[in-house]
């Protein structure tokens, strides 16, 4: 396992490394209830939604949520700013994967299975916490393959701007329940005494040995 610890101690230093290990506790019907009445801004460039509490006379009432980039920014602890870029030349982006032993055609897909050991287990962390797909995380989508060229390359890149972007473009389309725990964490920073019942707990699964051991086809 010597070979993973270079890439954990490296994440943990990263400035995504918040994003990855934080331990919120994410109540599902707080998830919920942001994304039923969540709205989108433009001229502001503002998510707004609404969590329900009782009062003290156990009445329900409506608590806003706002949040911008810079909010998104501040509680994830991303450290980018706006004038960050937020797109890599591909050329860049191919020159940096085929130096983390991609074993492909770099004219063709790009799946974390094509990739040594270490570097396999680095981009499905960024995959798995980043990413704003339901599904089909073999293949990183490219600002997936941005993200990951910038934090090898330690080039400035603005992350918070780009899952701002993935949030409100949700908020327009066919929405889901997309980045639950940063939802969750940006309500946790705004409402301090929401009801927190243990059954409501979303469940998330982990990495462990064993699903390491899958990952990265050893026994």
């Amino acid at each position: 396992m010597t070979p993973f610890k270079d890439v954990v101690k490296f994440l943990r230093e990263s400035r995504v490394n918040k994003a990855l290990t934080n331990r919120t506790i994410v109540y599902e019907s707080h998830v919920r209830m942001f994304w039923k009445s969540v709205r989108y801004e433009e001229k502001e460039k503002m998510i707004y939604s609404a969590i329900q509490k009782r009062d003290e006379n156990d009445k329900k009432v409506d608590i806003e949520i706002k949040f911008n980039v810079g909010d998104l920014r501040r509680v994830l602890d991303l450290g980018d700013t706006n004038d960050d870029p937020t797109i890599v030349s591909e050329r860049l982006c191919k020159g940096v994967w085929c130096r983390m032993g991609f074993e492909g055609n770099a004219n063709g897909k790009f799946l974390k299975s094509m990739f040594t050991r270490p570097y396999k287990f680095l981009i499905h962390c960024i995959v798995h916490a980043l990413s704003h797909r339901k599904g089909a995380y073999d293949e990183p989508s490219d600002y997936i393959m941005n993200i990951i060229t910038c934090l090898v390359l330690n080039r400035p890149h603005n992350i918070s701007q780009v899952l701002f972007d993935h949030l409100s473009d949700n908020i327009r389309g066919e929405k889901y329940i997309m980045y639950p725990m940063f939802i969750q964490m940006m309500i946790d920073d705004q409402v301090t005494d929401l009801p927190k019942d243990p059954a409501d707990v979303m469940n998330f699964r982990n990495m462990t040995s064993d699903t390491l051991k899958r990952l990265i086809n050893i026994s």
